[in-house]
């Protein structure tokens, strides 16, 4: 029996570096703690990054909580609640 070299091909930076983080549920918005990144935010909320951003710099918007220099996530607390805010009469 022989063995063989298996050579592996390292993985191409384009796939190593450009890999998306799995979505996150809806399912986060129940969890008042749960942090949710600005894609989920602009999808339960219509608006765009953009104007979330705008409406938090005027104070219209929950603030951000910042950890670190590029990751910027929303309580799902504050967002469901400005959420009902919007809704209420």
């Amino acid at each position: 029996m022989f063995i063989h070299e298996v050579h592996m091909q390292p993985e191409p930076a384009s796939r190593r570096y450009n890999r998306r983080a799995p979505a996150q549920t809806l399912q986060a918005l129940h969890i008042p703690d749960a942090l949710l990144k600005i894609q989920t935010v602009t999808g339960v909320t219509g608006l765009s990054e953009s104007t979330i951003r705008r409406k938090v710099s005027e104070g219209k918007f929950p603030s951000p909580i910042k950890d670190g220099t590029r990751c910027t996530r929303w309580r799902a607390g504050d967002v469901t609640t400005w959420l009902r805010a919007k809704v209420a009469p």
